[in-house]
C-alpha cells in the first residue's frame, strides 16, 4: 500500500509517503504560507521515494486546528488529487494525530490558538475522543484534565502555564502520524470520499466572528 499525506497547518508542516510500512517525512518551513511550495515540495519527496502519483492507493491530510488557511491548502491539494484520481482521502485532525505519539492512557495534545488561548484535545490509547475538541485558556483546560493524562504539545516553551510540568514534545509537523493514523483506518475497511471531507477549524475565522458580531 502507498499513501501520501500532507500537513500546511502552521508555520512548520511536512509531508509523507508510506510505502509498505515504510514511512518517509519531508518536513517544511514556509513561514509566507503553503499554497506556492506544497506541489513542489510533494513532487521532490515523491522522486526521492520513487513513487509516481498513479501508485498511490490513498491520500490524507491534517485537517486543523491551526491556521485557517494552511488548513484549507493541505486539504484542497489532497482533495484535488484524490478526485482526479478516484482515490480515499482520510482527513485527520491535527489533535488527534498529536494524540498518536503519546504513551499514557489518556493523552491530551494541545496546540496554541492565539488570543490568549490553546485548542485542546483528550484521547485514550486507542485515540477515542474523550471529549469534544476546543478552544479555551490553557490554564482552564489544564484544571479540567484528568489526573495521570499526557500532555503532548510542539512548542510548550511557550507557555508559562506548563513550567515545571511533565510535557512530552511532539514535532510540530504532523503528516507521519496523520500518514499512520490513515493508514490504520485504510485496513480497517474505511474509503472515505475525497468531496466530504472537511476542515476542523474548532473555532470560527475572524472573518465569521467579524461578520456576526457587525
Amino acid at each position: 500500500m502507498i499513501l501520501v499525506a500532507v500537513d500546511s497547518s502552521g508555520e512548520y508542516g511536512s509531508l509523507a509517503v508510506w510505502r509498505e510500512g515504510e514511512l518517509t517525512e519531508s518536513v517544511v518551513h514556509a513561514p509566507e504560507g503553503f499554497a506556492h511550495v506544497l506541489f513542489p515540495e510533494l513532487e521532490k519527496l515523491l522522486v526521492r521515494c520513487g513513487v509516481s502519483l498513479g501508485d498511490v492507493d490513498a491520500f490524507a491530510a491534517a485537517s486543523g486546528p491551526g491556521s485557517f488557511t494552511g488548513v484549507r491548502v493541505a486539504l484542497s491539494a489532497a482533495k484535488g488529487l484524490a478526485e482526479a484520481l478516484g482515490r480515499p482521502l482520510f482527513a485527520c485532525s491535527n489533535l488527534e494525530a498529536m494524540a498518536l505519539l503519546g504513551q499514557a492512557p489518556l493523552r491530551a495534545p494541545l496546540l496554541d490558538a492565539r488570543r490568549g488561548e490553546i485548542y485542546g484535545g483528550l484521547y485514550d490509547s486507542g485515540l477515542r475522543a474523550l471529549r469534544p475538541e476546543l478552544v479555551q485558556p490553557l490554564a482552564a483546560w489544564l484544571d479540567g484534565l484528568p489526573e495521570g493524562a499526557e500532555i503532548l504539545c510542539p512548542y510548550p516553551e511557550r507557555f508559562k502555564e506548563l513550567s515545571g510540568r511533565a510535557v512530552s514534545r511532539v514535532p510540530a509537523g504532523v503528516a507521519a502520524a496523520v500518514a499512520r493514523r490513515a493508514v490504520e483506518r485504510f485496513r480497517a475497511g474505511e474509503r472515505p470520499v475525497a468531496a466530504e471531507a472537511d476542515a476542523n477549524y474548532v473555532r470560527r475565522s475572524d472573518a465569521e466572528m467579524n461578520w456576526r458580531e457587525a
